[in-house]
């Protein structure tokens, strides 16, 4: 399995992708191959297929790298080549003149690798004249402009699905451990119970850090994309629900592992513990009404209207409580000015 995974991926491109890529590198191959006659157009194909990226953005800085690669590797090539003549050995060298360049610039791993392989390639066709050199340029950029031309005009994708859906399952899940907790609060709980409740808790960290990477690609993925002016509004919708969201999960957090620290058997008996247990399930109910929006289709609510309306009736707790009781109705307060009670 661990050899397996580093070579497949958890899921497959989308086939729309495979189209692109074939799409846009037979284009580049025909297109260059027209303009620019002499040797087959491989630096053309070559960066068609790397190009076409996820998103148009995405596509945008792939061309830069490539351009930028291939060009200071040619140079490179060329500069070698006339210094040093046409000797096998000769590219040898390029790929390390080039690799130390590219280290000097301080260049990415990615672009490194591009100018490495642009001087191999030039050296390895066999000709380094500065007219053979040029044209391997001219290529690069036709392949690199068809690359982005291709990804925006054949349905560039749009990642709205996976945000709303990552969103919609954090608010579910957030609704679902206030539920828990209130019912813990009402009713005596094991070790193995409590510790079953934080742990179920944790989750909702990488649930929340799952929903913003989400919308985080979701928004690079309206970036230069001719189809933004139709999914930029939800997306700030989801982007300010997940603003709402992400402090309530740090008080459930908290609310949950102050109940594991300071649970005792007598803990359901107390009045106020009942107030606040029923003021959670109100909370769990305003969470699942402020998540619908991350909904497509969401199912029908018995109430649609804030729950979290009617005011808390304390009474003194015991000594041995007090301080659990004020960590939860704090916690509470800090949620009720989230959900805009």
């Amino acid at each position: 399995m661990g050899i397996t995974a580093t070579f497949r991926a958890t899921k497959r491109v989308p086939i729309l992708q495979v189209a692109k890529a074939s799409v846009a590198t037979i284009a580049a191959w025909l297109v260059a191959g027209w303009l620019i006659p002499g040797p087959l157009p491989v630096f053309a194909a070559i960066a068609a297929l790397l190009v076409v990226q996820p998103s148009v953005n995405q596509s945008l800085g792939k061309a830069i790298e490539r351009s930028i690669g291939v060009i200071i590797g040619v140079l490179v090539a060329t500069g070698v080549s006339l210094l040093f003549g046409q000797n096998t050995w000769i590219i040898l060298l390029a790929i390390v003149v080039a690799m130390l360049v590219a280290w000097a610039l301080k260049m990415t791993p990615g672009t490194s690798n591009q100018v490495a392989i642009s001087a191999m390639l030039v050296l390895a066709l066999g000709a380094s004249s500065p007219e053979y050199s040029l044209d391997r340029v001219l290529e690069t950029l036709i392949g690199a402009a068809i690359g982005i031309i291709v990804n925006a005009l054949i349905v560039p994708p749009v990642a709205i699905t996976p945000a709303r859906g990552e969103l919609a399952l954090l608010g579910g899940e957030l609704a679902a451990s206030v539920d828990r907790l209130a019912d813990a609060l009402e009713h005596p709980q094991s070790p193995a119970q409590r510790e079953s409740l934080m742990i179920q808790a944790r989750l909702l960290r990488p649930m929340r850090d799952a929903a913003d990477a989400a919308i985080a690609t979701g928004e690079e993925s309206l970036t230069l994309n001719p189809r933004r002016s139709a999914h930029r509004d939800e997306l700030v919708a989801l982007r300010e629900l997940l603003g709402q969201l992400s402090p309530i999960v740090t008080q459930v957090i908290g609310m949950t592992r102050a109940y594991a620290d300071h649970y005792d058997d007598a803990l359901h008996d107390e009045p106020t513990v009942r107030a606040i247990a029923e003021q959670l399930r109100r909370v769990a109910h305003d969470v699942r009404l402020a998540v619908r929006v991350a909904e497509p289709e969401p199912e029908p609510m018995t109430s649609e209207t804030p729950a979290l309306t009617s005011a808390l009736v304390v009474t003194p707790p015991t000594s041995g409580h007090w301080i659990l009781v004020g960590s939860l109705m704090e916690d509470l307060r800090r949620i009720r000015d989230e959900l805009g009670a």
